[in-house]
């Protein structure tokens, strides 16, 4: 491709800043448009490290990272994959919840990301094309924004969450940046405060629903699969009314992935898994409720129940084993609101004497009675102490995971589980959480954070070119992480922690690489590790190949 000097100094895929060597500088023209010093890599990344901590809060340090994804994509990542723990909840959740509410007055660039509306369809081919740029697109995160969990619609400025997300498949998995694009589809938004706001930078009209709707994401979903033909496409924060039957069109007919829908029920999964492990009790003698009951709750039960099934249980025996309760309380089948989703799982009213009470989460335990109580509600404070205490006087081990987030929605915390529960719950949190010390003892809080699955997942099918993302492969990945515990340690954690996210999206990767290998969906292969490893990028610079300076 052609460059200035200039214009190389500012394509992120390729800027190596004051580290272009003397010898780069005079064939690429840059002699006196960097500072004389050369540093290396390793120099860059400490410079930068001091830079970031000299931030005053985690909205000013995300802020200083994206100023240097913007310049510097090597940079950026080699700084990421030093400080994958602490960067993660300035990156991501709960950080880039204050950046997306705000992006449009905060808006710099748009950081690589295809801006795609309804009211210009005809151009969704040529904007796809123009975004990739001759890239060999890969992955590709697509929001419309409608359901961004915890904030809600927001339109336009959701586009963060695909940015943020691909992010993360890059520094935990290795996955190729130049090989991914961020896209949001803007349809619109029923946000208020966004549509009166003067800096608003989309589309200032009510979100679209129904036929028109369906078939712009259709629309969509026919070029980038059109024009990226081994694309790895994942929806993300769709609304309740639309990503359930997005995904069901198309999980069979592409390779797809509803992170809100599949990777929380596959983190959820897996964190079950690993606290039974510790328990030592048994799946089939589990009764899960959940408390809220929208995509990601109804999801999380789907993918939960359908290892019950894996496991031997016949679908309908499985089925008594869920609890779903809302803000009407607990779903009955005669309920006209039930979303297509939830229908699966509600339950009948025969089945109580005093079905017309059960209209509170405090209700619906006192008379189910589950062992697994998980939590998306977004209602903080919801799992109080007397609705704790009455289910851990049923069950030995109860397994609590209030993962909604951001903080300020936690449906409780880890340390008041803990102490509720006299140390027996078996805890994991949405967000990260500090280990609790009770009675000598001190209890490790696995972080249910689906960074520690939709990496591995994506690289793994990635890597050998699977056609489908199969529910084997699905269920090869919760496995793989479960299995990743030490759980003879007291106040051992449920998931692994999220600081081994490199080491434990690769294992997931294999495990996923493989199952798609076995079910036929991807070509053999002699070693499938060798190839998720060989199908790895790594925060190094390059020779620069293909570029010819404009002079």
């Amino acid at each position: 491709m052609k460059y200035t000097p200039q214009q190389l100094l500012h394509d992120p895929f390729l800027n190596k800043g004051t580290a272009f060597s003397p010898v780069e500088r005079a064939e690429y023209g840059l002699n006196g448009l960097l500072p004389a010093a050369v540093q290396t890599l390793d120099q860059q990344v400490t410079q930068a490290y001091a830079q970031y901590l000299g931030k005053g809060d985690a909205l000013e340090k995300r802020l200083f990272l994206m100023q240097l994804f913007n310049v510097n994509h090597v940079l950026f990542y080699k700084l990421f994959s030093q400080h994958i723990s602490e960067f993660m909840p300035v990156v991501y959740d709960p950080t880039i919840a204050d950046t997306i509410e705000n992006y449009s007055a905060l808006f710099v660039e748009p950081q690589n990301a295809t801006y795609l509306s309804i009211d210009a369809q005809d151009d969704i081919a040529s904007a796809l094309a123009n975004a990739a740029n001759g890239r060999d697109i890969r992955l590709l995160v697509v929001t419309d924004a409608e359901g961004i969990l915890g904030i809600g619609d927001w339109g336009t400025q959701g586009v963060d969450i695909a940015v943020g997300k691909l992010m993360v498949y890059t520094a935990a998995a290795g996955i190729d940046p130049s090989q991914v694009l961020p896209v949001v589809l803007d349809a619109g938004t029923n946000n208020q405060a966004l549509l009166d706001d003067d800096l608003y930078l989309g589309l200032r009209k009510h979100r679209a629903s129904g036929k028109p709707y369906r078939a712009f994401v259709d629309k969509f979903v026919a070029a980038a699969t059109s024009q990226f033909p081994h694309l790895y496409l994942h929806f993300e924060d769709f609304g309740r009314d639309n990503a359930a039957e997005i995904l069901d069109q198309y999980k069979d007919q592409i390779t797809t992935f509803n992170d809100d829908i599949q990777g929380t029920g596959i983190i959820v999964l897996a964190g079950l898994l690993g606290a039974l492990n510790i328990s030592k009790q048994r799946l089939e003698d589990q009764v899960y409720m959940s408390f809220g009951a929208g995509t990601a709750g109804a999801g999380i039960v789907s993918r939960v129940y359908d290892e019950f099934v894996a496991q031997g249980m016949s679908p309908a025996e499985a089925k008594k084993h869920f609890y779903l309760v809302d803000k009407q309380g607990l779903l009955f089948a005669d309920d006209p609101t039930l979303t297509p989703a939830q229908r699966p799982f509600a339950r009948s009213r025969s089945e109580f004497a005093n079905a017309a009470e059960l209209t509170t989460l405090e209700a619906a335990v006192h008379a189910v009675h589950p062992t697994v109580l998980v939590g998306t509600s977004t209602q903080p404070g919801a799992f109080t102490e007397p609705i704790i205490r009455d289910m851990a006087a049923h069950t030995e081990r109860p397994v609590i995971f209030p993962i909604s987030n951001p903080t300020k929605l936690m449906e409780a915390s880890a340390a008041d589980l803990i102490r509720w529960t006299d140390g027996r719950a078996l805890v994991a949190t949405g967000v990260p959480s500090a280990p609790v010390t009770l009675d000598g003892v001190t209890y490790e809080i696995g972080q249910a954070n689906n960074a520690l699955i939709y990496p591995g997942l994506g690289l793994g099918t990635i890597a050998v070119a699977s056609s489908r993302l199969s529910d084997g492969m699905i269920s090869a990945a919760a496995h793989s992480l479960g299995g990743q515990l030490d759980a003879t340690v007291p106040g051992a954690a449920v998931l692994p922690p999220v600081n081994k996210l490199d080491v434990f999206s690769k294992t997931v990767a294999v495990a996923v690489a493989e199952a798609a290998v076995a079910e036929g969906l991807a070509a053999p292969v002699a070693d499938v590790a060798a190839t998720v490893a060989a199908s790895q990028w790594h925060p190094e610079y390059q020779p620069l190949t293909g570029v010819e300076i404009v002079k």
